[in-house]
């Protein structure tokens, strides 16, 4: 007889079973399936127990409960949508039961595997050790019946949740269809509602309209009458010229090459009339007759005496009859057109030697383009904004450019430095505001305002336009307050 010693045993085991671990344990007195997994080298190990995992079955009881509960507290919304999150759910459940029968088929092939191989091995040992493996090839066998056991309540829990997800999908469509009702529901309530509010709305307009009636009429009627005065007084002002004239600003543009070609052959025709006074044709007025530029004395002969040794003053002159103004302060060779010189011609007497000569403007200084316009949106804000510069301060010139900010209110008038107030004065008698009479090239851009007494600026605008809407809107504001706002001298004779 062949007696078998314990080293060939363990080689027969480690040859002949190379895929069954030597610290598997078999648990005999185990009353549920065991939970493991395949580890590295076919290992079985044992999964951890998680006491806070709950089973499939109470995942869903509890989910079904919580619905039950809710549901008479919940809107339709909320309802369809909880059920749209419990067929969530069940189709994940669904998903992990797939899983778990996967998981078990392979079980099936890892205990056969480990059956063959006890099987193998029992052929192999004899004594003790196939003592020990036929109690584990009994093992085995337990843990496939208890496989198979667990296996059936798998099959059991899919139908079931295959049943309550089939009843969450109808919950679910039910929920949508009710949502959908009320919805319509809703939607009709609010329309009908909405039809009510307008009934209502309507009565009590039409009632406010008839209540309204007898007394807003005459209201209406005087309203008109004070309106329709203020409108005939404001057509007198000088400073509305420029809005009656707005209209014709289309067609004036196009004969605007006529009227320089006009003006051309108007000085040449006095040129070639021979004049008794030959002074008379020793000057000549240049520069555009429109507000925004300005009109500069020329000479036109070589033996016309230099501008600086003669005496300057400039005129308006009236359209109708003829009435000439003196210019307070404009004795210079340029002069800038302000909107109080729209409609009007411009007249500049030279004086040298004791002899007059005097140069006129061709017709009336025109209105800028586009200006009133612009004048009219303005008005609609309480405050309106210009960047200048202050040239001069008291007659003083300043040497610095830094930006200042020129407020045109509707009762007052401010200059500003950054933060720093400047001088703020409401609209006044004494104030007086108009474009500068004089200063070169740049007097088209430059204003005079005196806004007290002892007080006085100069201020550089960014364009001819901010100039003379600065000027028309104070104006205007100042008007609203029964104020005449004018340059030196000019309210004088705009009262005369």
């Amino acid at each position: 007889m062949t007696r078998i010693s314990r080293t060939f045993g363990d080689t027969m085991k480690k040859e002949a079973v190379p895929a069954v671990s030597a610290d598997v344990i078999f648990a005999s007195t185990s009353s549920r399936f065991p939970s493991y997994r395949i580890g590295s080298n076919n290992q079985i190990i044992d999964a951890k127990e998680n006491p806070k995992v709950l089973s499939m079955k109470e995942v869903v009881a509890r989910e079904t409960a919580l619905l039950l509960e809710q549901q008479q507290r919940l809107s339709v919304r909320d309802l369809a949508s909880k059920f749209e999150k419990g067929l969530a759910a069940a189709a994940k459940l669904s998903e992990e039961a797939k899983l778990r029968e996967a998981a078990s088929l392979e079980k099936h092939v890892l205990l056969k595997k480990l059956r063959d191989a006890l099987e193998s091995l029992k052929g192999r040992v004899a004594g003790r050790n196939k003592d020990d493996v036929v109690e584990a090839i009994a093992m085995v066998e337990a843990l496939a019946v208890q496989l198979t056991q667990r296996e059936g309540e798998l099959i059991q829990e899919k139908a079931e949740v295959k049943k309550l997800a089939n009843f969450l999908k109808q919950a679910s469509q039910d929920a949508k269809k009710l949502v959908d009702e009320e919805r319509a529901f809703a939607r009709a309530e609010i329309e009908n509602a909405r039809a009510a509010v307008q009934r209502v709305e309507e009565a009590l307009q039409e009632h406010e309209k008839m209540s309204r009636a007898t007394g807003k009429q005459d209201l209406e009627e005087l309203m008109k009458e004070v309106q329709e005065a203020r409108r005939i007084i404001m057509l007198h002002q000088p400073s509305k010229v420029m809005d009656m004239e707005h209209e014709l600003c289309a067609l004036r543009i196009q004969l605007a090459e006529k009227s320089k070609r006009s003006l051309l052959l108007q000085k040449e025709l006095a040129r070639s009339k021979g004049v008794k006074d030959n002074l008379s044709n020793l000057y000549e007025l240049d520069g555009a007759e429109t507000l925004g530029s300005y009109l500069r004395i020329k000479p036109c002969s070589d033996i016309a005496p230099e501008l600086s040794k003669c005496s300057i003053q400039w005129y308006r002159v009236s359209s109708e009859g003829g009435k000439k103004e003196l210019i307070s302060g404009a004795c210079k060779s340029v002069y800038a057109p302000e909107p109080f010189d729209v409609g009007r011609s411009l007249q500049a007497e030279i004086i040298y030697d004791g002899q007059l000569i005097k140069l006129t403007t061709t017709g009336a200084i025109d209105p800028a383009a586009g200006l009133g316009n612009y004048v009219e949106a303005l008005v609609r804000k309480h405050d309106v904004e210009f960047n200048v510069i202050v040239t001069q301060m008291n007659g003083v010139d300043q040497p610095s450019e830094s930006i200042h900010v020129l407020h045109v209110g509707k009762m007052r008038m401010k200059l500003r430095k950054e933060k720093t107030a400047i001088a703020k004065e409401y609209y006044s008698s004494a104030m007086q505001l108009c474009g500068v009479r004089g200063g070169g090239n740049a007097a088209a851009q430059a204003l005079f305002w005196l806004a007290k007494k002892g007080f006085s600026v100069v201020l550089a605008f960014e364009s001819e336009r901010d100039r003379n809407a600065a000027i028309m809107l104070a104006r205007r504001f100042a008007f609203d307050c029964n104020i005449m706002l004018a340059g030196p001298d000019d309210r004088t004779s705009l009262e005369t």
